[in-house]
């Protein structure tokens, strides 16, 4: 019991951190913070990534790519230009690391107002501290763990990060149903989002890119929407665009 616990809970938060920090507020700006709380949420996308930590200013970068070039050659993740999505995610991850090392020249409009703090994510990218977040997870496991196939669960603790983002970058692309026509392959993975917490409205979201509610349909609750509206209301973040929810174009 111990160990599904930890696995819901590590899946979960990190997953908060990447659409709420990462996607909507470093790539997107859909609100705005305070240094302070962007570097507590720094801090506690660390914490919950663990291993996987991505900087918000490399992810943020990656994804505006992603969204000026979809489904081109230039898009740093399409399941359009790659086999199967292992070639896909080894193809983002060396952009992303290109991105985090300055060895990428990009224009500098996708630049624009990108939060960063360089020691710190130089710090949780060291490979020492990944292999030591990684050891934790093996140790957790090892006094807790009650069956043989729970070990199974460790590498997708050590790879948390990027397995949100596969199954996005590649699925959502692929299968599902689309409620706006466009030029893309985007596509809501799933009707009723309990696993990714409204990334999977990825089609509503291709649409409206800057709009931080992802769900359109009466169906499509973004559980991470409500939490953007109770932090806008405790004055922690302040959300830019407060005027009703736009309706469903064509269909």
């Amino acid at each position: 019991m111990a160990v599904l616990i930890f696995f819901v809970l590590h899946w979960y938060l990190s997953l908060f951190c990447q659409t709420f920090f990462l996607h909507r507020y470093a790539a997107h700006k859909m609100f705005t913070m305070s240094k302070f709380w962007e570097r507590f949420f720094f801090v506690l996308t660390f914490v919950t990534q663990g291993s996987s930590y991505l900087s918000a200013y490399a992810y943020g970068l990656l994804h505006r790519l992603h969204h000026a070039h979809t489904d081109t050659e230039l898009d740093p993740h399409s399941p359009s230009y790659d086999r199967n999505v292992f070639v896909m995610m080894w193809r983002t991850k060396n952009v992303y690391s290109d991105i985090l090392n300055d060895r990428l020249e990009v224009d500098e409009k996708y630049k624009k107002d990108l939060p960063q703090w360089k020691w710190f994510d130089t710090f949780a990218d060291w490979l020492a501290v990944r292999i030591a977040w990684s050891f934790a997870y093996i140790a957790f496991y090892y006094f807790f763990a009650t069956e043989w196939w729970m070990f199974a669960l460790i590498p997708v603790h050590i790879l948390m990060g990027p397995v949100h983002g596969a199954i996005i970058n590649w699925f959502a692309h692929k299968y599902g149903y689309v409620n706006f026509k466009t030029e893309d392959t985007s596509k809501n993975f799933l009707p009723v989002d309990i696993i990714m917490m409204g990334e999977a409205y990825h089609n509503n979201h291709h649409v409206y890119g800057s709009r931080a509610n992802f769900g359109v349909r009466w169906f499509e609750i973004d559980p991470v929407y409500l939490i953007i509206l109770g932090l806008d209301k405790l004055h922690i973040i302040r959300l830019k665009n407060k005027k009703p929810q736009p309706a469903m174009a064509s269909k």
